[in-house]
């Protein structure tokens, strides 16, 4: 067995203790602990995307014990890449906190965002479903902290509402399990991909209600309708950093939904059929156009972003509910590119906000680098809207012509499309509101009285080089987007044959331990 699968769990479970006992005095040394073990978890998850590319799917068997029995952890093309996108933007994110002083505004930041990394990455590796669920609730109470870091009544409130819905749904997720487990005897994914397909049409009434019931819990954790609206009030209260490493938080939902319901519940398997896609998809639909209207009410920028950042998941969502090969493909390519696209447009505003009074959508003197600010909305701006020369308009093209055969193409067209002009003008609204309205540094407004505040500090190019560096990988998966679609289309294929994962957990199994005679 390859070790190194079992690292982007362990290495961040271990950092996280020691950063929250050994250095909860030292700010400073925690940043440094807390980066370093970012860079090498960066480092490895590149690693196994590596050896993950050519379509070889690896196990690491805990305690050597024999599949379905024993925990196992599984490497394929879609798990290595979303651990490299978790790890790379895990590392951005706390160059951010730690460059604007973020770390400073509660205890244990960096402790909750090492195991915020550890729960997502065990997520994404897990072969199992209950530990699916573990690794959700660890991911969770770390993501509650992270939550209200920094304190106020508003941010609690927020806060709580997250708590509350996240804590329903890891109550409907365990009955769900349990279904799963009365109507199958087993959880590894693996098992379930082949005992799901064996249940006669006649006797699979019990598996339905599961396969819908993980498909209602998924679509909490993705925030789509009904359930959408934690996502803009929690986004829209949390730090900007946190906000930006949630950007991948609903992905786990997106994830979880493609591998349960491509693997498992699939629509080759006969006791579901298509009942995944027939439900997902109109949710989907209506989460598009939630996101836009939100973009075009919004009178505060953190709500704004927090909007376009739903309609951004419901687009994604679409996709996924194609439940083909094209779709699943398009749907990663673009799943890449909006937890980047959302994770820049808050860092970026978080910029913006720490030199501006309040984030009410109103003119304001301009600060010193107006100029730079500007670029750097704009060029977010336009990742999240789905405007060229930036990946997000090769991803909306590719999902809309993936799903061009679908039923409902006409009215999939019509939102996407209509979603994105109406992102695009409140986007153009808001900045230029924010930036082009605005008079010269330090002078104040004709109606307002004279500043008494000083005016902010600058933008440090440690400040301003995490936004930068996203947005440069935005242009980058606009310059490979041939290759990163080979891949994703590859994935997408792998995503619909389970025979090479399930004989890879089940049936290749050498140097495992006997189990007793009345364990098998």
């Amino acid at each position: 067995m390859n070790h190194w699968i079992l690292a982007p769990v362990v290495l961040p479970a271990m950092v996280a203790p020691m950063l929250a006992y050994v250095m909860r005095h030292d700010v400073v040394l925690q940043r440094v602990v807390s980066i370093a073990a970012s860079a090498v978890l960066a480092a490895i998850a590149l690693g196994l995307f590596t050896i993950a590319a050519d379509g070889t799917v690896h196990v690491y068997r805990l305690g050597d014990w024999p599949a379905p029995f024993g925990i196992v952890l599984v490497l394929d093309r879609l798990s290595a890449l979303l651990i490299l996108l978790t790890a790379v933007l895990g590392g951005v994110v706390l160059v951010h906190a730690s460059a604007t002083g973020w770390d400073r505004k509660g205890r244990h930041f960096h402790a909750l965002m090492q195991f915020q990394l550890m729960g997502i990455c065990g997520a994404f590796l897990t072969g199992d479903a209950f530990n699916l669920f573990v690794l959700f609730e660890i991911l969770l109470i770390a993501s509650y902290g992270l939550a209200v870091h920094g304190g106020g009544k508003a941010r609690l409130k927020a806060g709580l509402q997250y708590v509350i819905m996240n804590l329903a749904g890891s109550a409907l997720f365990l009955i769900a399990l349990g279904t799963v487990y009365a109507s199958t005897g087993t959880l590894n994914i693996a098992d379930l991909s082949q005992k799901v397909r064996e249940i006669p049409l006649e006797d699979a009434a019990l598996v339905r209600v599961a396969a819908m019931l993980m498909m209602i819990v998924f679509a909490v954790k993705a925030a789509l309708f009904p359930m959408q609206f934690w996502l803009p009030g929690t986004y829209a209260q949390s730090p900007a950093p946190v906000a930006a490493l949630f950007a991948i938080m609903t992905k786990v939902g997106a994830y979880a939904i493609l591998r349960m319901h491509t693997m498992v519940f699939g629509p080759d398997a006969d006791a579901i059929g298509t009942l995944s896609g027939d439900w997902l998809m109109p949710a989907a639909m209506i989460t598009v156009a939630v996101g836009a209207l939100g973009v075009m009410g919004a009178r505060r920028l953190a709500p704004l972003v927090a909007f376009a950042t739903l309609g951004s998941t419901a687009t994604l969502m679409l996709a996924v509910a194609g439940f083909a090969p094209d779709a699943t493909g398009a749907a990663l390519y673009y799943l890449v590119h909006s937890t980047l696209a959302a994770a820049t447009l808050f860092l970026v505003i978080d910029l913006v906000l720490t030199r501006r009074a309040g984030d009410e959508l109103s003119a304001q003197p301009a600060t010193a680098q107006n100029g730079l600010l500007a670029a750097l909305f704009f060029g977010a701006a336009i990742a999240v809207a789905g405007m060229p020369p930036l990946s997000g308009f090769l991803g909306k093209l590719l999902v809309l012509d993936a799903l061009g055969n679908h039923p409902l193409a006409a009215w999939i067209w019509a939102l996407v499309l209509g979603g994105s002009l109406l992102t695009i003008v409140g986007f153009a609204r808001a900045g230029s509101v924010l930036f082009w309205k605005s008079t010269t540094p330090g002078l104040a407004l004709p109606d307002d009285p004279a500043p008494e505040d000083p005016a902010p500090a600058p933008v440090t190019p440690a400040q301003a080089a995490p936004a930068i560096a996203t947005l440069a990988a935005l242009g980058l998966l606009t310059v490979f987007a041939g290759p990163l679609m080979r891949y994703t289309q590859a994935t997408a294929a792998q995503l619909y044959d389970p025979a090479p994962y399930v004989n890879a957990v089940l049936v290749d199994q050498p140097g495992t331990k006997d189990l007793p005679e009345e364990d098998h």
